[in-house]
């Protein structure tokens, strides 16, 4: 039976790891990070039914209890290179080889780095925080201001980073638009009496029961929502945050004083995504990995053995990319 190597152990490596070991096959599964699921483990609760990130976790981790499953923590495989009819070598930041006769790229993405967006004041200014920032407020029922008192209002702006000429990222990185909609309701359960507003370009609500929460969050939350641009924001002199933006919809400008300016983040490769896409020679669009098509053959690459999976393709919801896990996993069985 041949040997399969998994790099990365986010949701979808420890599907494609779990199913390949429950069909019987011996996976070695390496994580540069101290422990896995690293991008949902501070998440706080998941749409559309809002369940406990904590709780897909604790079932992900669960997964992993299969003794054909080998699990290489704190390993970062740099190297990744074809060795003849041999199968893959794989090379960790310590120098060490491995060899694998398949091989399943599942490195996931990075969150777009809210600095490169000087204009928006992440890091200059503390009433300025990414979606990430927000969801750790949220889980842990403690949503302030950099005065740690409740917020009187909350500004969410959507795309930055994404559909975006300026960062370089033209794509729309597909969960931003929703995340702001269960951020602004969580908002608006956790303190009552604030203000929520949504800066958007154009709300894309494209998955089952999106839509509805979209509806619930004005109707039963009073969410607000402005179709514009914030262009500028700025400090003020009592700790807050002002904006300057426009109403696209009235074509008018408009300020606006905040107390907390959160900025929706969206999702670039990871640079582990991009460093081994470029050694396997399977770089794609924007750094992530390029597969055969995106339609029947999304989980195979254009070199034998090698597969991808997951986000390290292409922005993916938590559920695409385990259900892209399963369609790999069931990829290399039948190759074995």
């Amino acid at each position: 039976m041949k040997s399969i190597s998994i790099i990365g152990a986010g949701p979808s490596g420890i599907e494609a790891a779990s199913v390949l070991a429950r069909l019987g096959y011996t996976v070695t599964l390496f994580e540069k990070s101290s422990s896995p699921l690293k991008n949902i483990a501070d998440k706080a609760f998941l749409f559309p039914n809002f369940a406990a990130a904590g709780d897909i976790v604790e079932l992900m981790n669960k997964k992993l209890l299969n003794s054909n499953i080998v699990q290489r923590l704190d390993t970062d495989i740099v190297g990744l290179v074809r060795e003849g009819d041999s199968g893959w070598k794989l090379t960790d930041a310590k120098g060490a080889s491995y060899y694998s006769d398949l091989v399943l790229l599942a490195t996931g993405y990075t969150p777009f780095d809210a600095h490169r967006k000087e204009e928006l004041g992440y890091g200059i200014y503390e009433g300025v925080v990414t979606s990430l920032e927000m969801e750790k407020m949220i889980r842990y029922d403690n949503i302030v201001t950099s005065l740690g008192e409740k917020p009187r209002r909350v500004v969410f702006l959507q795309c930055v980073g994404s559909r975006d000429e300026k960062s370089g990222n033209h794509y729309c990185s597909k969960l931003c638009c929703v995340t702001a909609v269960k951020q602004a309701i969580e908002l608006k359960k956790q303190v009552p009496d604030a203000e929520a507003y949504i800066f958007y370009m154009d709300l894309r609500m494209w998955g089952q029961h999106f839509e509805e929460l979209y509806r619930q969050s004005q109707q039963d939350y009073g969410v607000r929502y402005i179709r514009g641009r914030i262009s500028e924001a700025s400090g003020t002199f009592d700790g807050r945050v002002q904006i300057k933006a426009e109403d696209t919809l009235m074509g008018l400008p408009l300020k606006m004083t905040t107390d907390l300016l959160v900025l929706m983040v969206g999702m670039e490769a990871s640079e582990g995504t991009r460093c081994l896409a470029k050694a396997a020679g399977i770089c794609g669009d924007y750094g992530f990995a390029q597969s055969v098509d995106p339609h029947i053959n999304d989980c195979c690459t254009l070199h034998d053995g090698l597969f991808v999976c997951g986000s390290c393709k292409r922005p993916m919801t938590i559920n695409d990319v385990i259900n892209d896990g399963r369609a790999a996993a069931v990829a290399i069985a039948s190759r074995q």
